[in-house]
């Protein structure tokens, strides 16, 4: 006798699954995914390229791990990493304090002041953050003397602007400045993805626009963090630039001690050691950030599978 049909089979396996009692249809069953060759074929490339790093880091001598371990804790990494983590921490409070302001100017509905806004952001975002630096460090060529003064008056009270601008204001001038520009996008982004409707019901209640911003700005806390996480991190590395005008952050310091020695890359390998372990603790708490300030809000669930409709069994 000869075989039924593979149709025919299943065909009998779908008629015997179950039916939904609401909605009349069969659902469709997923069938386990069959695993790729080339995925062990991946893992094996990832593998063999790890070893061969490890083997070349551990094996080759001029990687001086011997002068890393002896510099790594030294007083004068320390301090250096200890006035990069001052210098992180006052430029995110001045640019986070500076991206507000921005912000809602960018969003006010005086077009001189959102026109303002929107140049300095042009600006601070389109020139390199290194040449902000300098320019801040060399402002005494431009301005030997910076005065307050009534326009075309007398002159109220002067400074000696090499006194005034140090190796540290250069520093937290140029990156305050230009960290504000990114906050105010940031916290702009923010502000705009807050339903429209919260804005026309507070305004229909002719609630001032500060108790209007007291009501948007913790709504849009939530998606504003995580980018500002991100900046903050990106702010610690960029930290590093300031060793072009001399401050003993991090890397100056590093370079210091390999300008000394002549211990280039173990120095080298010693800074980025201490970046990459604050970057990795920066990042673990910005996932604590996201967690808290998500709750309630549950992510979108995989569209399901389409539905078949019952085969009615024959008689």
């Amino acid at each position: 006798m000869p075989s039924p049909p593979a149709s025919w089979a299943s065909s009998r396996a779908e008629a015997s699954e179950p039916v939904s009692v609401t909605t009349g249809v069969r659902p469709r069953t997923r069938r386990p995914r069959k695993k790729s060759p080339w995925r062990y074929v991946a893992i094996a490339v990832i593998l063999f390229m790890v070893l061969s790093l490890a083997d070349v880091a551990l094996t080759n001598p001029n990687f001086g791990w011997p002068v890393v371990g002896q510099y790594l804790f030294s007083a004068v990494i320390l301090h250096g990493l200890l006035l990069t983590l001052e210098l992180t921490a006052v430029v995110m409070i001045i640019g986070s304090v500076l991206g507000v302001l921005l912000a809602i100017m960018r969003t006010s509905s005086n077009e001189f002041v959102a026109r303002g806004a929107w140049t300095y952001v042009w600006f601070f975002r389109g020139t390199p953050l290194l040449i902000q630096v300098i320019f801040w460090f060399n402002i005494a060529a431009l301005f030997p003397e910076i005065e307050l003064a009534v326009p075309f008056g007398p002159t109220l009270v002067g400074f000696d602007a090499n006194a005034l601008v140090t190796p540290w204001t250069a520093a937290v001038l140029a990156l305050s400045l230009n960290e504000g520009a990114y906050m105010a996008e940031i916290v702009r982004g923010g502000l705009l993805g807050v339903d429209r409707g919260q804005y026309e019901a507070a305004q229909a209640l002719g609630m001032r626009p500060n108790k209007v911003f007291r009501i948007i700005m913790p709504q849009a806390v939530r998606t504003i963090i995580p980018p500002t996480a991100n900046q903050l991190v990106t702010t610690f590395k960029n930290t590093a630039l300031v060793s072009v005008i001399g401050l003993a952050d991090l890397l100056h310091s590093a370079q210091v001690v390999y300008a000394l020695n002549y211990q280039t890359i173990p120095l080298l390998i010693v800074a980025a050691f201490w970046y990459l372990l604050l970057t990795s603790l920066l990042s673990y708490f910005q996932a604590l950030l996201e967690r808290k300030y998500s709750k309630g809000y549950a992510p979108r669930s995989r569209p399901q599978a389409k539905s078949e409709p019952a085969v009615p069994k024959e008689v």
